[in-house]
């Protein structure tokens, strides 16, 4: 998709989605021999995440697998909207604009496989990650150059918050 088209769907975005394994994790699931689940958060996507919460965006995270480590993670970044465990994710999604009160067309969701291609193809701007699966690469409005759980998240807040006119204030303020 065009760049201007994108620039203009991100200035149109309030809500912001995102599945968690190969988005804001790499994807590998590390399981343990006592059958914990370890998980491994990029510490610049966590703050891009901050910034849309402080200028005032929905963030939602719209997951298939259930862990506790991702309900840590988010209640820490403070995401209220958290939905684990989900095999319908557009029904999630659907009640998350519901809840809120916004259109498809003021949200942005960002995965990386099969089970996120209906949100994908749903919202106002689809997203995937430089490392999604092809097929997922060809459907989606954008493809971030980072890989997923590797800056992929903290470029598309800074897109967004770019398109709106609100990165730079909120970059200046750390030179003070």
């Amino acid at each position: 998709m065009d760049e201007n088209v994108i620039r203009e769907r991100a200035s149109q975005i309030k809500l912001v989605a995102f599945d968690v394994d190969g988005v804001l994790t790499d994807g590998r699931l590390i399981l343990g021999d006592q059958g914990e689940e370890f998980k491994s958060f990029y510490t610049q996507d966590g703050q891009g995440l901050v910034m849309l919460l402080n200028a005032g965006f929905e963030l939602a995270i719209i997951t298939g697998r259930q862990s506790q480590i991702v309900e840590l993670r988010m209640r820490e970044l403070g995401i209220k909207h958290v939905y684990q465990g989900c095999s319908d994710k557009l029904a999630v999604f659907e009640k998350i604009l519901t809840d809120t009160g916004l259109s498809a067309n003021q949200a942005a969701y960002m995965g990386d496989d099969l089970p996120d291609l209906p949100v994908i193809k749903r919202v106002g701007l689809g997203i995937t990650v430089a490392d999604a699966h092809p097929f997922i690469r060809q459907q989606a409005d954008l493809c971030t150059q980072k890989r997923g759980g590797r800056g992929a998240v903290r470029e598309i807040c800074d897109l967004v918050m770019d398109a709106q006119g609100l990165l730079e204030g909120f970059q200046r303020q750390y030179l003070d």
